[in-house]
């Protein structure tokens, strides 16, 4: 039987708020289980997938056929993805313990500084973003994570400030993906997009270190390193700045995030946190035996640079391993006022796990094993290990990819969004949010411009505002929901060994998600209202 095309109804009870209920229940429901009755997280996610896809058949008449594609293509995307950069970020960690090289590491950056409030600083915030700008995924939070633990940092502590750190530098992570999304779906120029968003992060660039630091510790203590948050905070600011202004958008994170850890170092050689001492004792390290020791790591950063260059991932990517999802491919139709005219809606199933950066951190991490003395018998049984380690985790980020795909191709993401298109004047306020709920719900900025991105832009036009400024209004919000995504919670939670405990981690990040949101919201209003004059053309 061949599958017929299907309209999406964006208000399939005749009455838009209860539409819109309707649409919020399977989140809802996901994290009443998590936060509220306190279950493991694959329970959590298996609960709002069942609830996703009875409302999909029965209340937005999704074809069983198509659902049941959707369910797939979700856990197809939330393996190779999501879950395959967290069994590899896992899996380098374990080798660089197990063959001896973290604690060089260790020590490498005590001799740096020994103190934690600058060492989150370095890992999380500067190497998190190079990471981010590189491969992007759950990579930043995965890999940072498991190093601050390394660095003797609590779990708990560890998960959530790696998850706030991943935040402005995301709207150009995987270089520049978000915003190849948003171009694509918009058609408006990506270097007006990315210099319009370069003009609404880097202030909050400038002050997240301060942030998190802030979140760690009080706030006399948070005053005694401020020269430090300064410097790394406004290097990273100017950086992400200038080169989303004034070059291309696909370096913008690494870029930036190398110009901030230099600086740090550098200013790190010739000041101290007051009443402190340098690091004196312990173990010293030549410079051969540093690379040594970062050397897994290194090797993980530049296969995910490799990965990510134009030109590589050209010869890495083979069409015959991107297969249309059968019953699903063009079939479901998004209509007006999400698409200006009924347009189909692709989905592909890619299976091209060569041009990965979890395959190119797997690869690197074997490669660096067996530099490092590691036989290949002893690597298949920290991978075996790694495997076990993470089996809730992977079934919860399949449940939770198939809940966003059931969601997508049934209209019910696009229902929560057309809801907050009815506020007027306050319109570029809410239209910040609809792109931080956006990336709450589908896990990436990628995926929020491309399931709101035109949208934006239409209620943009006929409320008289700048196309321009929505939609990066969209990415540049989108970002601060990262941090409460299922799916990052999953990552944060496997990386630093916090399984069971996703629920304390969300309460923990969700106020600091919300107020970040609003912080680029407001920035949001006054371009729209005060200083439309610096919105790009």
């Amino acid at each position: 039987m061949i599958a017929m095309p299907w309209a999406q109804n964006y208000d399939p009870l005749g009455a838009w708020p209860l539409s819109t209920l309707v649409s919020s229940l399977p989140v809802l429901t996901l994290f009443f289980v998590l936060v509220i009755l306190r279950q493991r997280v694959w329970i959590a996610a298996f609960s709002g997938f069942a609830v996703a896809l009875t409302l999909a058949l029965a209340v937005f008449h999704l074809p069983a056929q198509m659902a049941a594609a959707a369910c797939a293509l979700g856990a197809i995307f939330g393996f190779l993805r999501i879950a395959w950069v967290i069994v590899a970020s896992i899996f380098l960690y374990h080798v660089a313990v197990d063959s001896g090289q973290f604690q060089v590491m260790k020590e490498s950056i005590a001799a740096l500084s020994s103190d934690r409030r600058l060492q989150v600083i370095l890992i999380a915030f500067c190497f998190g973003a190079f990471l981010e700008g590189t491969g992007g995924g759950g990579a930043p939070v995965a890999i940072a994570g498991s190093f601050l633990i390394g660095l003797g940092f609590p779990p708990f502590q560890a998960a959530t400030l790696c998850l706030l750190a991943n935040t402005a530098p995301v709207a150009w992570g995987s270089a520049g993906n978000p915003i190849h999304a948003l171009g694509g779906v918009t058609g408006l120029p990506e270097p007006a997009l990315g210099a319009m968003i370069g003009r609404l992060l880097p202030p909050i660039s400038a002050i997240l270190p301060l942030w998190l630091v802030r979140s760690m510790t009080s706030w006399k203590e948070t005053r005694e390193v401020w020269p430090a948050l300064a410097v790394s905070g406004a290097s990273f600011a100017a950086m992400q700045f200038y080169w989303s202004n004034f070059q291309e958008n696909g370096l913008v994170d690494i870029v930036a995030a190398l110009f901030s850890l230099l600086a740090m170092v550098a200013f790190l050689k010739v000041w101290r946190v007051p009443g402190s001492q340098r690091p004196v004792g312990g173990a010293r390290h030549g410079a051969i035996a540093v690379l040594k020791g970062w050397s897994p790591f290194l090797f993980a950063s530049l296969g995910i640079l490799a990965v990510s260059l134009p030109g590589l991932t050209r010869h890495l990517t083979f069409d015959a391993l991107k297969i249309p999802m059968p019953a699903l491919h063009n079939l479901v139709m998004r209509v007006p006022p999400v698409a200006p005219r009924p347009t189909p809606e692709p989905a592909i199933a890619d299976l091209n796990f060569l041009a990965l950066a979890g395959t190119a951190i797997l690869i690197a991490a074997t490669v660096a094993g067996l530099l490092l003395g590691l036989s290949p018998g002893r690597l298949a049984k920290i991978f075996a290990r790694t495997l076990r380690q993470l089996g809730p985790s992977l079934a919860a980020i399949t449940f939770m990819l198939a809940l966003a795909f059931v969601t997508r191709y049934s209209g019910m993401d696009t229902v929560l969004g057309l809801s907050l298109t009815r506020t007027g004047l306050a319109y570029p306020f809410f239209g910040t949010l609809l792109g931080w709920l956006g990336v709450a719900l589908t896990g990436t900025d990628a995926g929020s411009n491309a399931l709101f991105g035109n949208l934006q832009k239409v209620t943009a036009e006929q409320l008289g505002l700048s196309p321009i400024l929505m939609c990066a209004a969209n990415s540049a919000g989108g970002v601060m929901g990262k941090m409460i995504d299922a799916q990052s919670i999953v990552v944060a939670s496997a990386a630093t060994e916090q399984d069971g405990n996703e629920a304390a981690i969300f309460r923990a990040v969700i106020k600091h998600s919300i107020a970040l949101a609003v912080l680029v919201a407001v920035l949001v209003m006054l371009y729209a209202f005060v200083f439309p004059q610096w919105i790009p053309r």
